[in-house]
């Protein structure tokens, strides 16, 4: 099985694939205070960005490949906002008009590198954007949500609840999120911004089973079934 980047396709929920180019991965870490406080990390004043390269990007319907030479891979699971249109020093009220479809990512890191990496001031970009970092589920159109600000993600481990968090529980909503990533970066279609994760991040291991649930409110929209390798 190919797993490479360049394979690749932004798809909807039927698995079709979207007429969009494949764009770079706008990240927001610390989002969720309970997550920020877990890792032992201060809760930001303002939102941490940071950006991964279009080769980031797996379909997470496919296996994920641990590479053990890179050491400790942890999970942490996130809405995932399609870009639909280019997003330019917007307002809040405007933002959302952008959002072309909505999923879940998984932000895949080397933790142990991270924290080597922070200790010494230097970005983290050996940690969070190498290949194959961000496996994205199918995305759901926007017109099949309600309230972006009622989603919801859960991760299960091995039918384990190890992640459940709300879009409402987010430090910076997603509204004022993406008025702000717009003023340091220009979002363009195609592009994805994921948005935070909460709490309950932990290491991958060889032959888990993952599931990943996308819900607005009590609501279950869709799932995704991955495993580990």
């Amino acid at each position: 099985m190919d797993l490479s980047p360049s394979n690749y396709h932004h798809r909807d929920s039927q698995g079709n694939k979207l007429d969009l180019p494949v764009g770079k991965v706008v990240c927001v870490g610390r989002n969720y205070a309970e997550h920020a406080r877990e890792l032992n990390n201060p809760v930001p004043e303002r939102p941490l960005l940071f950006i991964k390269p279009a080769t980031a990007l797996v379909d997470l319907c496919q296996p994920i490949q641990l590479d053990p030479e890179r050491g400790p891979t942890h999970f942490e699971t996130e809405l995932a906002l399609l870009i639909g249109q280019p997003l330019t020093r917007a307002r809040p009220e405007q933002a959302c008009d952008a959002i072309a479809a909505v999923g879940l990512g998984l932000d895949l890191t080397l933790r142990e590198l991270q924290s080597e990496l922070k200790q010494k001031g230097h970005p983290w970009e050996l940690a969070k954007a190498f290949d194959g970092s961000c496996p994205i589920s199918p995305l759901v159109p926007l017109e099949s949500i309600e309230s972006l600000d009622d989603c919801r993600l859960q991760l299960l481990l091995d039918s384990e609840l190890r992640q459940d968090g709300s879009a409402r529980q987010m430090i910076t909503p997603i509204a004022e999120l993406l008025a702000y990533i717009s003023r340091h970066f220009t979002l363009q279609p195609g592009d994805l911004v994921l948005t935070g994760t909460p709490a309950g991040v932990g290491q991958l291991q060889v032959g888990q089973q993952l599931e990943l649930r996308l819900l607005e409110g009590e609501k279950l929209l869709k799932e995704w079934r991955t495993e580990v390798l």
